[in-house]
């Protein structure tokens, strides 16, 4: 099966049917601007960051390399906090193995958009994904292409798949923008099923929760976020800039 980032084959390992994901080579891929996915990444080796930047031969492989690494740690990652995604058992030379979710009669289970489902399955399976998205923000994690397409079903629910452009939420500007994304996108797809969960606005209520640090994977949501309608004080905010930089213009006086 061919996907944006990668085509992906059912291959034997250690006697035993599993994955294959073969990553595609950058040009051929959808995520062009991956370096809006990879702010806030650390980057431990400074011989590679430089690279990397410079975007030179080597660093535009390490850079691939970094991009394949980022969702095999991942998967470690959040299978370790009990989210659902496939086991990973290593990537080697640009191909990552992978557990093979199946279905109950033992196929490759379906893509969430192809399932068929209740609508007692519908608020079920929204209610476990928002619960899987908050473990993930928990973890500091957000999978940053969330949708229909990289969620399968197997026999015991929803399996979050696809990782590479996995996105660090303390450490990524555009973090609340992509999590939020994330959310609605799933909002959306069940709504079309269920309508009343159109109405649910869980993307801002978890966000001013983890924002404030008190996201857990146990927080009770409502659904419901009501936004500030406080106005912002233009003169304070001004005088707060004024104090600030006449504070760093005194710090550089002292240093010269």
């Amino acid at each position: 099966m061919s996907g944006k980032e990668a085509k992906v084959y059912l291959v034997k390992s250690d006697n035993q049917l599993r994955c294959a994901k073969v990553y595609k080579d950058v040009n051929n891929r959808s995520f062009q601007n991956s370096s809006m996915y990879r702010e806030g990444r650390n980057e431990r080796n400074s011989r590679r960051a430089r690279a990397m930047a410079k975007r030179s031969n080597y660093g535009r492989r390490e850079e691939e390399e970094a991009w394949q690494n980022a969702e095999v740690e991942a998967l470690y990652h959040l299978a370790d906090a009990g989210v659902r995604v496939p086991q990973a058992h290593g990537c080697f030379d640009g191909i990552l193995i992978m557990d093979l979710i199946i279905d109950h009669t033992g196929n490759v289970a379906p893509r969430l958009g192809d399932v068929e489902m209740t609508l007692e399955e519908v608020k079920e399976y929204h209610q476990f994904l928002i619960a899987e998205l908050v473990r993930m923000l928990c973890c500091g994690l957000i999978h940053g292409d969330l949708s229909e397409y990289n969620i399968l079903v197997d026999p015991d629910g929803p399996v979050i798949i696809e990782l590479p452009q996995a996105v660090d939420a303390a450490g990524n500007n555009n973090a609340k923008m992509i999590f939020s994304r994330d959310v609605n996108n799933i909002k959306n797809f069940f709504g079309r099923l269920a309508p009343e969960i159109l109405s649910t606005n869980y993307a801002d209520e978890i966000w001013a929760i983890y924002e404030k640090g008190e996201l857990t994977p146990d927080t009770q949501l409502t659904g419901q976020f009501k936004h500030n309608q406080k106005k912002t004080n233009v003169k304070e905010v001004l005088s707060e800039i004024d104090d600030a930089r006449m504070e760093h213009e005194l710090k550089m006086n002292e240093l010269s």
